[in-house]
């Protein structure tokens, strides 16, 4: 029997946070961003410093994926007001996110946290994962361009989940 779980994750995870984070981005986005900007990313959201600013000063709540005991991605949810979410980060191992383990456990965040609302961004041309926020029911809100220092740009959708319709 297969179990999956959300467990809120403590500043003693941050390393189990970034070395997910190192695996799953070089997974994930070498077919859409240069290897420069992976790594560019990943040092500045997931040192160690930036992941504990996240959790104390901005209050991004993140929760360890877990399948059979073994972690294998992790999630990051901040408010925006009292009913209204920000998705930070929605990461799984691609080696291990196959039947419907995402759906899972993005069912799983919203029995968590229970939202009105939840906003998102993604990279214009990371098809795989626009289509599986489609499919939890996303619509795309509008087109957003963020500038991220060392002359990296984020070319994103701005996506909305809405609890109205669901």
């Amino acid at each position: 029997m297969e179990s999956l779980k959300l467990l809120e994750a403590k500043e003693s995870d941050i390393p189990e946070i970034a070395a997910l984070a190192e695996l799953i981005w070089n997974q994930h986005y070498p077919s859409i961003i240069s290897q420069t900007q992976i790594d560019y990313m990943l040092n500045w959201m997931y040192s160690t410093d930036s992941l504990k600013e996240q959790m104390q000063i901005k209050n991004h709540l993140f929760h360890l994926i877990e399948k059979n005991e073994e972690k294998i991605g992790f999630v990051s949810v901040n408010k925006e007001n009292e009913k209204d979410w920000f998705l930070n980060k929605f990461y799984i191992d691609q080696n291990k996110s196959a039947q419907g383990i995402g759906s899972k456990a993005f069912d799983l965040l919203i029995e968590t946290i229970h939202p009105k609302k939840i906003t998102l961004t993604v990279n214009r041309q990371n098809f795989k994962s626009i289509n599986f926020y489609f499919k939890k029911g996303f619509v795309i809100e509008r087109v957003a361009d963020f500038d991220i220092g060392n002359g990296y740009v984020m070319d994103d959708f701005v996506m909305v989940w809405d609890a109205i319709h669901h």
